[in-house]
């Protein structure tokens, strides 16, 4: 199992997204690379300095880190600067934070291999992990416990694996 947090806007959509994938072991959302002292949700949404972000924990056999890292820039803009959608500010930036050097190779081949795609430097984080505070209970598995919630993620996304399981 390995270990790696992303922060790709607003933290409900991207664990939704997340789960679908095999491999995928758990997630948690929460809050990361910001002051050492753990925030509330309302510290957060007034610039607290921590991004949303979703722990997550994977069995690298099944989703290797560059896959995963693939489907991760799938649902973000990798451009926009403390915004993903319609949400903004610092809290919403976007983040791969990682707590094991080994894959930090990984990242950078595939961030570089994004920002060849895209023509101009990424605005996403590659930072070791700082910390990490979890997030409310409320928030844990949020779209699932409210369908309707809203997602900067479109929805047809969180039915990705559904797709290529038919496809393939």
């Amino acid at each position: 199992m390995q270990t790696i947090y992303l922060a790709g806007g607003c933290f409900w959509g991207m664990q939704k997204y997340l789960d679908q994938f095999q491999g995928i072991l758990e997630t948690e959302v929460g809050y990361a690379n910001g002051p050492d002292t753990a925030p509330s949700y309302q510290d957060v949404c007034h610039d607290s300095g921590h991004a949303e972000t979703v722990k997550t924990v994977f069995d690298e056999r099944i989703m290797p880190l560059e896959t995963l890292l693939d489907y991760y820039f799938l649902v973000i803009d990798p451009l926009s600067v403390n915004q993903q959608g319609h949400d903004k500010g610092i809290q919403y930036r976007t983040g791969i934070y990682y707590t094991d050097p080994s894959q930090r190779p990984v990242i950078d081949a595939v961030c570089a291999r994004e920002e060849k795609k895209a023509g101009q430097k990424l605005a996403v984080e590659r930072l070791p992990l700082a910390n990490f505070f979890s997030a409310e209970n409320y928030h844990q598995k949020y779209l699932d416990k409210n369908p309707g919630g809203y997602c900067h993620i479109p929805v047809a996304y969180f039915h990705m694996h559904d797709e290529m399981s038919r496809k393939g």
